[in-house]
């Protein structure tokens, strides 16, 4: 099994988890429902947790985005290209697809151990769905708390008013979850301002040449634009970029 279906099965547990919590019977959730009336009239029903997970898995792609680098990493990929001056080159779905393996590879750590602590041990029949849903909970928790801010946290927690949480380990996902965001958006703008910099300059430099020139019709981006692909080229920028958003989240 590839890491990526091994992730998806993973996410789909916790949201299975979430309608088989409230059957009598986890491991017997009948999708269709069939009742017979005092007529003899047979009518067929949807049960009501078969529906909740349904809805539930419309929200794994935020999850997943969410919970991941997948932010940090598709934000600063956008800003280079805004950088650059291009505006649809790479095209979108290039660089979400990029972003998509960049975030497989750089997670692969936090996958495997879903894998080995909750997902392998629950298709076993080993540890029960609850048992599973908390071991498959901490790989993720730890790479979010590793990654977030403490001014960040604090202040969802001031924000919920919450004054039973003594420490960052006993944080819950519903504050977590939002507070890892905002780091994320702050490292990922932080990195994006690093990216503009010399961009910015060679765009300066042109601009200050063709006005001493006298040609001020003539736009800056159009002359500048290949000498700031030629720069990003010459210094390897898509591997330095890459290499620097891996490097950056401390999991390899």
């Amino acid at each position: 099994m590839t890491g990526l279906a091994r992730w998806f099965l993973t996410v789909g547990l916790l949201f299975f988890a979430t309608g088989v919590w409230a059957a009598d019977d986890p491991l017997s959730i009948s999708a269709i429902t069939l009742t017979t009336d005092a007529q003899g009239q047979q009518e067929y029903s949807v049960s009501l947790q078969i529906l909740l997970i349904m809805t539930a898995l419309g929200f794994i792609p935020a999850f997943v985005m969410l919970m991941t680098c997948f932010t940090r990493i598709i934000i600063v990929f956008s800003i280079l290209r805004q950088a650059l001056g291009l505006q649809q080159t790479p095209s979108n779905q290039i660089l979400i697809g990029l972003t998509i393996f960049l975030t497989l590879f750089i997670m692969a750590p936090v996958f495997e151990r879903i894998n080995e602590d909750a997902l392998q041990p629950y298709l076993q029949e080993e540890i029960s769905v609850q048992q599973a849903l908390h071991a498959a909970e901490q790989p993720i928790r730890g790479f979010m708390l590793a990654q977030t801010r403490e001014s960040d946290l604090e202040l969802f927690v001031r924000l919920s008013k919450r004054t039973d949480i003594l420490s960052a380990d006993e944080t819950p996902l519903v504050i977590l979850i939002p507070a890892f965001v905002t780091s994320e958006l702050k490292t990922a703008f932080q990195i994006g301002f690093m990216i503009f910099i010399p961009f910015l300059i060679i765009d300066l430099v042109v601009a200050s040449i063709l006005m001493a020139m006298g040609m001020m019709m003539l736009s800056p981006l159009i002359i500048s634009l290949p000498f700031k692909i030629m720069l990003f080229v010459l210094v390897d920028g898509w591997a330095l970029i890459i290499g620097t958003l891996a490097s950056s989240f401390g999991t390899l």
